[in-house]
């Protein structure tokens, strides 16, 4: 579907301030939100919401395509419940304010979820306990595999469940039943932080859609090997039959981002499989993330009509193939189940005419990036007067540099042909170079528009939230105070927004 002119900004919530190491859903996410309706915004764009693993990427690390990340529970709501004492809330001082220290807050915010936890179980009055079973009942399609798997991942220390006792990996009835009770105090945590998280997650949202702001979510379109949803359904992938590894590992060949390609991990599909089941799993996915979003970001929108596989043991992704996928039927099945269907195609990389047909046949609005403009001619995709209206244009994503650490990165030849654009002698002569391409958004014919928080603050490239060209180190950034959302700020997105009918 093609969308209303618009624009927003892209701030994961774990980027946001606070007392414990990491974003949450509480006092700072909405003083985000009242910055976004003060600055006339009515988007917010998150990353994916799921639990992560490794290295903590919320595309590839997830142990569940489904389940919220409970380090993103506020815990000063919990102890408002009564499931915390305000007074035993210590905050985590010994990190640096700029980024997430995930060991540390891991460690910090699970000690004080088990408390509540236990006082939950304890002290839960009739109201509560009425809210949690439903949960438990209207999620349980997925939810029941989640909190078996992380009992199990527990029990496991953290192995990957192919390498579980043999009966539970292959999810022999009997054995699944034995460990659910043996485990069912571990499952009852899980279910419970569950809960809290999609509560709050629920009521945030609420809040910002009663200010005219609309959560886009975003589903990334693999998921990681050693997760739920692969223990729970690994007839959908492509594993070895034998010893449930991954026979193919999904990626790109290289591009823009690594020579070498980029080698994710993840098992691909068994799209034969899937289609015979008219899509099942894929639409469950769409229809429980749509519970908690409005607008829903296809990640790696291409892989819909054409994946690139790797061989499994490959060190890189140059030796892979492409595989054509059954996207057409499946956004056809995915329309007759959901009706319209509001989403947003990352459909940057490589790029085919296959795969414009098959944005362009769901109306999808595809993305441009400002900062890839100014590198060819003036034939570029990327450049504003080249846009079409059903677009989403950013001057850069979560997986670029911020506007200012790209300039102080760029070749002579892009910071020149910049310049040009935009009607300077020479790229000395722009003072501010993120405001710029902020403004540039804005005012192109695109329908939506999404800027990066960081650009808004006037950050450099240590604020960068993950680089694709390397495994380490990346979705660690949050800024350190909701005071520097100020008035001023608000004020001068406001009036570009106004200026250009946002």
């Amino acid at each position: 579907m093609s969308f209303h002119r618009a624009s927003g900004v892209l701030l994961h919530p774990t980027s946001l301030p606070g007392r414990f190491g990491i974003g949450d859903l509480g006092q700072a996410a909405y003083a985000f939100v009242d910055f976004l309706a003060r600055s006339g915004q009515t988007l917010w764009q998150v990353l994916p919401l799921g639990p992560t693993g490794y290295e903590h990427s919320p595309y590839i690390m997830n142990f569940s395509t489904f389940a919220g990340n409970p380090l993103l529970i506020d815990l000063e709501q919990l102890a408002a419940e009564g499931l915390l004492e305000a007074t035993e809330l210590t905050p985590l001082t010994d990190v640096d304010p700029d980024r997430v220290d995930f060991d540390k807050v891991i460690l910090h915010k699970t000690h004080f979820l088990k408390l509540a936890h236990d006082r939950f179980l304890s002290q839960r009055s009739p109201d509560q306990k009425a809210r949690f079973e439903q949960f438990c009942q209207e999620q349980a399609a997925w939810l029941d595999d989640f909190v078996l798997f992380m009992a199990l991942l527990e029990t496991n220390e953290g192995k990957s469940w192919n390498h579980w006792d043999p009966a539970v990996a292959r999810r022999d009835p009997e054995a699944l039943k034995a460990q659910r009770e043996a485990l069912k105090d571990r499952i009852k945590y899980h279910q419970f932080v569950q809960f809290k998280f999609f509560e709050q997650w629920q009521n945030l949202r609420q809040y910002a859609n009663d200010k005219n702001i609309k959560i886009v979510g975003d589903i990334s379109i693999y998921v990681c090997h050693n997760s739920s949803d692969v223990w729970a359904d690994p007839e959908i992938f492509k594993l070895d039959p034998n010893s449930f590894e991954p026979a193919f590992i999904a990626g790109v060949p290289p591009d823009y981002f690594s020579a070498t390609g980029q080698l994710w991990g993840n098992p691909v599909y068994n799209w034969d499989r899937i289609e015979k089941t008219n899509f099942a799993w894929w639409i469950k996915r769409f229809q429980v993330t749509l519970q908690y979003v409005d607008i829903v970001r296809v990640d790696h929108f291409r892989g819909f009509e054409a994946y690139w596989q790797v061989p499994a043991g490959e060190e890189t992704a140059i030796n892979g193939e492409w595989i054509e996928a059954p996207g057409e039927r499946f956004f056809k099945a995915l329309a007759e189940a959901l009706g319209t269907l509001p989403i947003m195609a990352e459909d940057l990389g490589i790029i085919t005419p296959e795969v414009e047909a098959l944005r362009d046949r769901f109306d999808f609005p595809g993305m441009r990036i400002l900062m890839f403009a100014f590198g060819d001619d003036s034939r570029n995709a990327y450049l504003p007067h080249n846009y079409t209206r059903n677009t989403v244009v950013y001057p850069g994503t979560h997986d670029n540099d911020t506007i200012i650490g790209w300039w102080q990165q760029a070749s002579d030849r892009e910071r020149q042909a910049l310049a040009r654009y935009f009607g300077y002698d020479s790229p000395e002569a722009i003072e501010a170079i993120n405001w710029l391409l902020i403004r540039a958004a804005l005012s192109s014919v695109a329908d939506l528009a999404v800027i990066a928080l960081q650009d808004l603050l006037d950050l450099g490239g240590e604020a960068r939230m993950n680089d694709p060209s390397r495994n380490d180190g990346n979705w660690r950034w949050r800024y350190r105070s909701s005071t520097l959302l100020t008035q001023a700020l608000s004020d001068r997105l406001l009036s570009l927004t106004q200026t250009y009918s946002r």
